[in-house]
């Protein structure tokens, strides 16, 4: 085995990600399974999950999809205890799921607000302690958790999901300090603008799609298979010193002033 295959070898390792069934998670899926991984999708919707699982063992690869509803610890247990039982460790867990709302801040509602902090900070807060646990039992692991361009300074248009996202890079430094003796590392991965078709319906006009790229130093979005590489090299033992840290996506976004 070469240098960087052997510095970068992710070969067997079991990687579990919340939100597989979505944009940029089912891409970092199929990107782990290239990598040699073991993946368990994780998601509310099993069906898109299980298009992901298939498109995987099309590959020839090994993964399993199961039902995870982030709002509930429960489901963590449980999915943990199947994940053990067929594959008896997890190496890597990806807190992926999210959603979000363009409500005008006076008109946001509290169930959209406890909605959206739940599947975000709560979902992201109880994957670090279920499969944290583990971690620290087994002496090693990696998580990765998902922050936003909105984390700090807030995007527009955002106002509970940018709550959220500060939260998850607060959390994410946090575990980071309390597990890093423990062989345990926690870091966040900060994409720029990855647009779905549901945000460019209800997020992004095209005065507002002006002024992100314009506020984007390589003008464009960013595409889903560029978040794999970051995500791969914070799984992997060449970010062996590397936690809390938060790992900008984002074509220059956030170094961006005028």
């Amino acid at each position: 085995m070469g240098y960087i295959e052997k510095s970068f070898c992710l070969n067997e390792k079991v990687v579990a990600i919340s939100g597989s069934a979505g944009f940029l998670c089912g891409e970092m899926a199929m990107g782990f399974h290239r990598a040699g991984c073991t993946v368990v999708a994780l998601d509310i919707d099993v069906e898109g999950s299980n298009l992901i699982i298939d498109k995987i063992k099309c590959e020839g690869g090994k993964a399993i999809a199961l039902r995870l509803d982030v709002t509930h610890k429960t489901d963590f247990e449980s999915c943990l205890k199947d994940i053990l039982n067929v594959y008896g460790k997890v190496d890597v867990l990806i807190n992926g799921a999210g959603i979000n709302a363009p409500t005008p801040f006076l008109d946001i509602g509290e169930d959209e607000w406890d909605r959206i902090l739940a599947v975000q900070l709560k979902g992201t807060m109880f994957g670090c302690q279920v499969f944290g646990q583990q971690m620290l039992d087994q002496g090693r692991g990696s998580i990765i958790n998902i922050s936003s361009a909105s984390a700090a300074p807030p995007l527009s248009k955002a106002f509970t999901y940018s709550v959220a996202k500060a939260g998850i890079k607060n959390l994410t430094q946090n575990l980071a300090r309390e597990w890093a003796t423990e062989g345990v590392r926690v870091n966040a991965l900060r994409p720029g603008f990855f647009p779905t078709e549901w945000s460019k319906e209800n997020f992004i006009t095209e005065e507002r799609k002006k002024a992100i790229l314009s506020h984007t130093p390589m003008a464009r979005y960013g595409k889903p298979e560029e978040l794999v590489g970051a995500v791969l090299w914070l799984a992997s033992d060449a970010a062996s010193f590397v936690t809390g840290a938060e790992i900008a996506v984002d074509g220059g976004f956030s170094a961006m002033t005028v």
